[in-house]
C-alpha cells in the first residue's frame, strides 16, 4: 500500500535518516520501497527537498562505479524526484548543470539517458499530492511510460499511456483530446450538451477527476 501518515522528529534529525537511506540504497537489490519512502518523507517535510536534490547531485559526481548498479541506483531516485518535486531556483540551475555536465562526460552512457529524462521532467513538473506509485517508480526507474485503462459504459476499455505529467485532460493513446472527449465520441455524443469526465471509483468512494488532476497521482491512491 501507499505510504500513510508519519510522525517526524526534527528537520534535522530527518535529513540524517535520509542521508542513511541514501547510502543504503546504493547497496538495495530492490530499492523501490525505499526510494517511495525517501519521497514520502520530502512531500510530508518539503524544506528537506532541496537537501535531497544536493545530496544525490553529490552521489552521482564522481562515483566510484560509474553506471554501476549503485550509481543507477542514485539516477532512478533523482529520476523519481524530477517527477513528483521542483527544487528552489538555485538548487535547480545547479542540478541542470549537474545533467549537462553528465551528457557531455558520458554522451552514450545511461547516466546520460536518466540526465536528459530528468531535465525534460522538470520542464513538465508542478508538484505531486501523492509520491509516485510502486508501479510508476518502476516504470520511471526504466524511462518509460505506464498503462491505465479507463472503462466506459457501453464501450470497450480503453488502455492509456500516461507519464507522471498526464492530466485528465492531456491523456494519450485514445486521443489528443484527451480521454474524456475520446470516450464522448465513441458513444456518439458529441452534440450531447452535457458535459462528460472520468471518474475515479474504489469502494468507499466515486468522485469526478478535475481536469487538471494527475492521472499518476489517482493511480497511487488505488494502489
Amino acid at each position: 500500500a501507499a505510504p500513510g501518515p508519519r510522525s517526524y522528529t526534527t528537520l534535522r534529525d530527518e535529513a540524517v535518516k535520509l542521508f542513511n537511506s541514501l547510502q543504503q540504497l546504493e547497496l538495495e537489490q530492490d530499492p523501490v520501497p525505499l526510494m517511495q519512502g525517501i519521497l514520502q518523507t520530502c512531500l510530508d517535510l518539503p524544506p528537506l527537498v532541496d537537501e535531497i536534490y544536493c545530496q544525490l547531485v553529490k552521489q552521482t559526481t564522481e562515483p566510484p562505479a560509474p553506471g554501476g548498479q549503485g550509481d543507477l541506483h542514485y539516477w532512478q531516485l533523482l529520476t523519481c524526484m524530477s517527477c513528483t518535486f521542483l527544487p528552489s531556483p538555485p538548487v535547480l540551475r545547479f542540478l541542470r548543470f549537474h545533467l549537462d555536465r553528465t551528457e557531455s562526460r558520458f554522451p552514450t552512457s545511461e547516466m546520460a539517458k536518466y540526465a536528459c529524462f530528468i531535465r525534460e521532467a522538470l520542464g513538465k513538473t508542478k508538484g505531486r499530492e501523492c509520491v509516485p506509485s510502486l508501479e510508476e517508480i518502476l516504470v520511471l526507474m526504466r524511462r518509460q511510460e505506464m498503462i491505465c485503462t479507463v472503462h466506459c459504459p457501453g464501450a470497450p476499455a480503453c488502455s492509456v499511456a500516461i507519464s507522471s505529467h498526464t492530466t485528465a485532460e492531456e491523456v494519450r493513446g485514445c486521443s489528443r483530446a484527451g480521454v474524456a472527449q475520446e470516450l464522448v465520441s465513441r458513444l456518439g455524443l458529441s452534440q450531447s450538451p452535457n458535459i462528460f469526465a472520468l471518474y475515479e471509483q474504489s469502494r468507499r468512494r466515486e468522485q469526478p477527476v478535475g481536469s487538471t488532476t494527475l492521472l499518476a497521482d489517482v493511480l497511487t491512491r488505488f494502489e
